[in-house]
C-alpha cells in the first residue's frame, strides 16, 4: 500500500481515560463531577462527514443547466478535498447515494429520512424540483420509519421498517415501479407491488432492483442492456427503423440464474439473494451460498466473465469459485465490481480508468490482502473501503475530493492509499455518489469528539 499501516487500536482503547461507561451498546456522558448523566447515545449512530463535489448541479457536467438556480450567496460549493463535519448536531445512522447519483440521503437516529443534492426530476421527494444544498427532511415520509434508501441517476426508492417501498423522481422508463411510465413524480408514492416484505434495494441509472424477505429478486425500469435479468434487452423496432424499448413498469421477479461452460448455459436452482448492487447499466448479486451473479452491460469486463457480451439473465462469476473463498460483500461502480471474501481478500473486475486495459475477470487487490474489509463504497470511478481501523481509497483523475486525502495532498491515486484526515476515527458507515463521499464517524468518547472537532465544517 502507498502509505504505512496505521497502528491497530483495540476496543479497550476507547473505554480508558475518557470518563465514560459503555452499557448495552450505548454511552453515557458524565459531567466533570461524575454525578449527573446526560442523555444516552446509541452506538449505531454518529456524526455525518462529507467530502467531494458539493456543487450538485455541476458535477459531471461542463456547465450548470440554464433552468437550475444558482447556489445561495455565501454557500461554499467548491470541492471538499478532505472530510468536513456537518454543522448540525443531529446524529446519523445510515448514509446513501450511488455511483450514478448526484443526490444523497441520510437516516437520522430517530428513523427520519433527509435528502439533498440534484433534484431536476423530483428525486429528493420534497414535492418540487429545486436543488437542496443541505440535508432536508422528506416530510411526505415523516410518518414512516425509513431503514434503507436506493438512488439512481434521477430517481429514489425508500424502504420502511414494514418492508414497503416508496419511490419518486424520474419515471421516464418505468424505474419508479408504480405501474406507470413517462411523467416525473416529485412526491414519494408506493410501488406497484403486493408480495412479501422487501428487505434490500439498489438502483442503476434508469432501473431498480428489490429483494424480498424470501430472497426473491425483482426488477423494473429500463431493460436496454439486459440489466433487468429477464432474458431480453426489451428492444422493439418501430416504423422508420426507430428502436424503442419495452420497459418494466412494475416489479417483475427474476426467475432464471445460469452458469456457462463454453457458452452452454446450465440453469442454477435454489438461488436466494442476500445482497444486490447496481452500476450504470449492470447488476451484481450475492446469494446465500456465497455465489456471485452478474448481468447487463458487459463493456470493459465489468461482468467478470472474460468477455464483453451482454448478459440477459444472471450468470454466475465462476472465477470467484476458483479462489475457494466465501464472498461476504459485493459492490458496483459505474463500470466495475468488487467482492470481499472472509479470507481477508478483495477482488476487482472491470475498469476505473477511461483508458488502459480492463480487468476482464476477478483479480485480487494485492494492496488489501490480509485486511478485514468492513464496508465498500463506489463513486463513478473511485473506490472507498473501510478496513480494520482505517479508510482506504483510490481512483483515477479527475476526482472531486471523494478520496478524502485532504487539502494540499494528492487529488487522485491509481493504488490504494489511506485517507489520512480520517486517521484514528472509527467509521460506522460509508457511501459514495457520482463524485462525493459520505461517512458516519463514531462520537461516543471524548477522544472521538476531539478528532471530529478538528475537521472543517460543511456546508
Amino acid at each position: 500500500m502507498a502509505d504505512t499501516e496505521p497502528k491497530k487500536r483495540s476496543a479497550d482503547d476507547d473505554k480508558e481515560g475518557n470518563g465514560e461507561s459503555a452499557e448495552n451498546g450505548t454511552k453515557k456522558r458524565r459531567t466533570s463531577g461524575g454525578d449527573a448523566e446526560e442523555a444516552e447515545l446509541s452506538a449505531d449512530a454518529g456524526v455525518l462527514l462529507v467530502a467531494g463535489g458539493v456543487n450538485w448541479d455541476l458535477i459531471g457536467r461542463k456547465e450548470i443547466p440554464k433552468n437550475c438556480k444558482a447556489p445561495p450567496a455565501g454557500l461554499n460549493v467548491q470541492n471538499l478535498w478532505g472530510p468536513h463535519a456537518w454543522t448540525e448536531k443531529m446524529r446519523v445512522k445510515r448514509v446513501f447515494s450511488s455511483p450514478v447519483a448526484c443526490h444523497s440521503a441520510i437516516i437520522s437516529e430517530d428513523g427520519k429520512v433527509y435528502t439533498w443534492g440534484r433534484n431536476e426530476s423530483g428525486q429528493l421527494g420534497h414535492g418540487d424540483t429545486e436543488t437542496k444544498h443541505k440535508p432536508t427532511l422528506v416530510e411526505h415520509l415523516s410518518d414512516y420509519t425509513i431503514v434503507n434508501v436506493a438512488m439512481g441517476r434521477g430517481h429514489t426508492l425508500f424502504l420502511t421498517d414494514k418492508g414497503a417501498v416508496y419511490s419518486c423522481g424520474s419515471d421516464k422508463l418505468g424505474q419508479l415501479g408504480q405501474g406507470t411510465e413517462g411523467k416525473d413524480k416529485p412526491t414519494p408514492s408506493k410501488i406497484d407491488y403486493t408480495g412479501k416484505p422487501i428487505v434490500r434495494m439498489a438502483c442503476g441509472a434508469d432501473f431498480s432492483m428489490i429483494v424480498d424477505v424470501g430472497g426473491a429478486l425483482w426488477s423494473f425500469g429500463s431493460p436496454e442492456y439486459g440489466q433487468l435479468g429477464h432474458g431480453t434487452d426489451g428492444k422493439l423496432l418501430q416504423k422508420a427503423n426507430k428502436i424503442s424499448f419495452v420497459c418494466e413498469k412494475s416489479p417483475r421477479q427474476i426467475t432464471k440464474f445460469v452458469e456457462k461452460n463454453k457458452q452452454v448455459a446450465t440453469p442454477i436452482t435454489n438461488v436466494s439473494i442476500s445482497d444486490v448492487k447496481c452500476g450504470t447499466n449492470h447488476t451484481v448479486v450475492l446469494d446465500d451460498k456465497s455465489r456471485v451473479f452478474t448481468f447487463g452491460f458487459a463493456g470493459y469486463g465489468r461482468l467478470g466473465h472474460a468477455e464483453t457480451k451482454d448478459e440477459m439473465v444472471p450468470r454466475q462469476v465462476k472465477q470467484l469459485e476458483n479462489f475457494r473463498c466465501v464472498i461476504s460483500k459485493i459492490a458496483a461502480g459505474s463500470t466495475f465490481c468488487l467482492a470481499a471474501a472472509t479470507t481477508k481478500n478483495l477482488y476487482f473486475w472491470g475498469q476505473t480508468k477511461s483508458s488502459g486495459e480492463a480487468t476482464m475477470y476477478p483479480k485480487p487487490v494485492q494492496d488489501l490482502s490480509g485486511w478485514n474489509v468492513k464496508n465498500i463504497a463506489c463513486a463513478n470511478k473511485s473506490i472507498m473501503v473501510a478496513a480494520d481501523d482505517t479508510v482506504i481509497t483510490w481512483g483515477p483523475s479527475p476526482t472531486f475530493g471523494e478520496l478524502c486525502y485532504g487539502d494540499g495532498r494528492d487529488k487522485s491515486s491509481t493504488v490504494p492509499k489511506e485517507a489520512k484526515p480520517l486517521e484514528g476515527m472509527q467509521i460506522l458507515d460509508i457511501t459514495c455518489g457520482f463524485g462525493h463521499a459520505l461517512l458516519i464517524a463514531k462520537d461516543l468518547t471524548a477522544e472521538d469528539r476531539e478528532r471530529i472537532a478538528k475537521l472543517p465544517r460543511w456546508p
